[in-house]
């Protein structure tokens, strides 16, 4: 506020010599400069406490431009009509450091981008066959990336100067606060939360094996038990989630993405190299009755759909970034977007491909190609390889952790700066996160028949890649009645929330028809 106050108190005639020169201040009222350049800022209800001693709000001059407001208002400056800073964003963990690069947003995007969802892509296609299993890949992965786009077009409003630095900002936006909690919030917890829980059950079951692939057949000491392994992630990604914030985490991003990139590339070139198995079969796979049938159908469109997540971390991904009027942060997010999913489809489609090639409808349908790997090929390919394979697995998902929980935790933590109007002392956010990582760790011991019903709540989490960014696109930019970009966006939009109903009711059949093994506290 000293910098505030000594342009306010500037005289409009010169200083003599002796005095420090100012910088000029425009003349006329109706041209506002606003210097330094600083970023975009966020949505607030609140005033921030870094704008004055003590965090008082004080009034703004009349044609002055504060330090803290950012160039992108200008045009509403104009009209003296200023918005407001988050005040949170320098104490939350996804906005506390804003340095971000293309690279950054390429690491992140990269290692959120694929996971252990991309190995069961050859199980859709037992039931497509190859002519639609390619089209449905190709169409999902040009669908989803239109959607991607749309939202790091959206991140921050050249209109009224807003960062929407997390999706539940934008969606409030779009669909009101009442109206979003509803449509967008369990889903958005659902693929962080839920995906944690996801990643300790498959972290957990990797490191078994790799310590049986390790140890092998001769080996006399006394294995760990199935939930102790479960312990032993967690307590990994327990203790790498104490890095700070979203930038912190690059590196851990980085060597997540290298990772999957790994034994994604390393299991579809050991299934081609060792040939296809015996008597496989290409022939579509086909139940007993014609509903069985279509529910087969869109479960395999559903595995097609999931093979794509992370588009609820897209907006946080980047908000760690500089914005300003001349450099939007939505040119290197694009950048990096574009070279990720480059690698992304240099993994899934011949993930798929090569998988189906290899083993065709006897591709295991409970965790594709890893456990076909193991299971038709544990005698043939060296032991070094296979346990390199799941040591990449392992470190994958520890890091995928990382980037999932992010949101959960800035989310938490967000609870104690609205209160306490300060940020959360180091010792709070580390009992934070570690609350966080070991419920997580329960859920996954607790409710092991959880995967059971995925299919049922993944329906209820795909609008918000696949439709949601449309409605937002037409609420937010406002395109011309019935022009093409208006077609486009409502009838994706309402094409992914169909898709979404008929997720939803297949997930309902699949539970009705077959059960669930409802045993709790009894992970396989």
């Amino acid at each position: 506020m000293g910098d505030i106050d000594g342009v306010n108190s500037a005289p409009l005639s010169p200083r003599p010599a002796s005095v420090a020169p100012t910088p000029p201040i425009a003349q006329t009222p109706s041209i506002i400069i606003s210097a330094p350049p600083s970023q975009f800022h966020s949505p607030s209800l609140t005033r921030s406490p870094l704008l004055t001693p003590g965090g008082t709000a004080r009034k703004t001059p009349r044609f002055r431009t504060p330090r803290f407001i950012t160039p992108l208002g200008s045009p509403i400056r104009k009209a003296l009509k200023l918005t407001k800073l988050d005040p949170q964003d320098a104490w939350l963990p996804i906005t506390e450091s804003r340095n971000g690069n293309a690279y950054y947003a390429a690491y992140h995007t990269l290692c959120s981008g694929i996971g252990i969802q991309a190995l069961v892509l050859p199980v859709a296609f037992t039931i497509l066959g190859w002519t639609w299993g390619v089209i449905c890949l190709t169409l999902a992965f040009i669908w989803q990336l239109y959607t991607l786009y749309l939202l790091v077009q959206l991140h921050e409003s050249q209109e009224n100067g807003i960062r929407y630095s997390r999706y539940m900002q934008l969606a409030s936006a779009t669909f009101g606060e009442k109206l979003s909690k509803f449509l967008a919030a369990f889903p958005i917890m659902y693929l962080s939360g839920g995906t944690c829980v996801a990643l300790i059950v498959i972290g957990g079951s990797t490191s078994k094996m790799f310590y049986q692939t390790l140890c092998g057949a001769t080996c006399t000491s006394k294995p760990l038990t199935t939930v102790e392994w479960y312990l032993v992630f967690t307590c990994a990604a327990v203790l790498l989630s104490q890095l700070p914030n979203m930038n912190s985490i690059a590196g851990v991003s980085l060597i997540g993405a290298v990772t999957a990139v790994g034994y994604c590339t390393m299991i579809w070139l050991v299934s081609v190299a060792e040939g296809r198995l015996p008597n496989v079969s290409y022939n579509p796979v086909r139940s007993g009755t014609e509903i069985a049938n279509i529910f087969d159908v869109l479960n395999a469109l559903g595995i097609i759909s999931f093979a794509f997540r992370g588009h609820n971390l897209i907006l946080e991904i980047q908000a760690t970034m500089p914005s300003d009027e001349k450099h939007p942060s939505s040119v290197p997010m694009w950048r990096g977007v574009k070279g990720a999913y480059t690698i992304v489809a240099l993994c899934l489609f011949p993930l798929a491909i090569a998988g189906y090639w290899a083993y065709g409808h006897m591709i295991p349908a409970n965790g594709g190609m890893l456990t076909a790997l193991y299971a038709f090929h544990s005698q043939d390919v060296a032991r070094s390889v296979l346990g390199l394979i799941s040591f990449f697995v392992i470190v994958n998902a520890v890091s995928s952790f990382q980037i999932y929980g992010m949101p959960m935790f800035d989310d938490m933590e967000s609870a104690y700066t609205k209160r306490s109007k300060k940020p959360c002392p180091w010792w709070l956010r580390a009992i934070i996160r570690a609350m966080f990582g070991y419920g997580c760790f329960f859920v996954a011991v607790a409710i092991p028949f959880l995967g059971s019903v995925a299919g049922l709540i993944g329906g209820i989490a795909l609008p918000v890649t696949l439709a949601y960014p449309c409605f937002m696109w037409l609420k937010m930019k406002k395109p011309r009645m019935y022009s093409p970009v208006w077609w486009l966006n409502w009838g994706l939009g309402l094409l992914g929330m169909g898709l979404s109903g008929i997720l939803i009711a297949a997930g309902l059949y699949v539970v009705i028809d077959t059960g669930i093994q409802v045993s709790f506290f009894k992970p396989h």
